[in-house]
């Protein structure tokens, strides 16, 4: 089976293909068993998450305030004690996130992403949880805040729909993290985009569509959903010279060996 490791099901693009039910169910004829939904905003979107992975099993949600929306006058409200009260009330939360650095669209300043982004390597550190990493021409940033924040030894996370650098790539491995590639990778134009996939240690590799965003070929320009995880799989199974089955079954275990509070059913 596959796992969508990030996608977001409940946004309002994706619903233009169907509900949550509908995009699960299409996920499942494609082997698609199970899904990480990402939150953005804890105060206006986190209690449609719960409710969306509550109602299906093998799906889970993160809580967390993603860079854009790092200015937000409510995300500031939520304290890392906020954060961690929600973790331990709610055992379908598996991670934190999506957090990180967007430097490329500053919707939120500079200074208030990194207090958002230290918030939540703290929490993560604190509740030895895993960190969704959002990474946009912030890669030094983003490493030192880490290495500040941990003392130098990192925390367990994902590096999602990494299209950074391989130096990037190299720090991020080191420091602890797995990762995750998206429908990116079968782009034509992306092949500096493979050759860095290709050097990350299998048993630190993951897959994701970032739905509705960056479907892959042959989907690519339409609404991405998590039934289309196999298609980015098969690029990395080419990369890593195994079989899609193979592939499947070493990042579905990667996931859950990452995600500690997944409980598969």
């Amino acid at each position: 089976m596959w796992v969508d490791s990030h996608c977001h099901i409940t946004h309002k693009n994706i619903t233009e293909l169907g509900d949550v039910n509908s995009l699960v169910s299409a996920a499942r004829e494609q082997n698609v068993m199970a899904m990480l939904v990402i939150n953005c905003r804890i105060v206006e979107e986190l209690p449609t998450l719960l409710d969306a992975v509550h109602s299906h099993e093998n799906l889970w949600c993160t809580v967390g305030t993603h860079p854009h929306d790092a200015g937000d006058e409510n995300e500031k409200l939520i304290t890392e004690e906020n954060i961690i009260d929600i973790i331990n009330t709610h055992k379908k939360i598996i991670g934190v996130g999506e957090s990180g650095l967007d430097y490329h669209y500053n919707f939120s300043s500079p200074e208030d992403q990194h207090i958002s982004f230290r918030k939540h390597i703290r929490v993560c550190r604190d509740l030895d949880i895993p960190l969704v990493v959002h990474a946009r021409e912030a890669d030094d940033d983003i490493i030192r805040l880490i290495r500040e924040e941990t003392n130098g030894k990192g925390v367990r996370g994902i590096m999602h729909s990494f299209s950074s650098s391989e130096k990037m790539c190299m720090e991020a491995l080191e420091l602890g993290f797995h990762i995750s590639f998206s429908g990116m990778i079968t782009f034509k134009n992306a092949q500096n985009l493979r050759d860095i996939a290709a050097k990350v240690p299998l048993e630190r590799l993951l897959v994701e569509t970032d739905a509705p965003y960056l479907a892959p070929e042959p989907y690519r320009g339409k609404i991405n959903q998590p039934a289309y995880v196999p298609h980015t799989g098969k690029i990395l199974a080419q990369l890593k010279n195994i079989s899609s089955e193979e592939m499947a079954m070493q990042t579905t275990e990667n996931f859950f060996n990452l995600f500690e509070r997944a409980v598969r059913v």
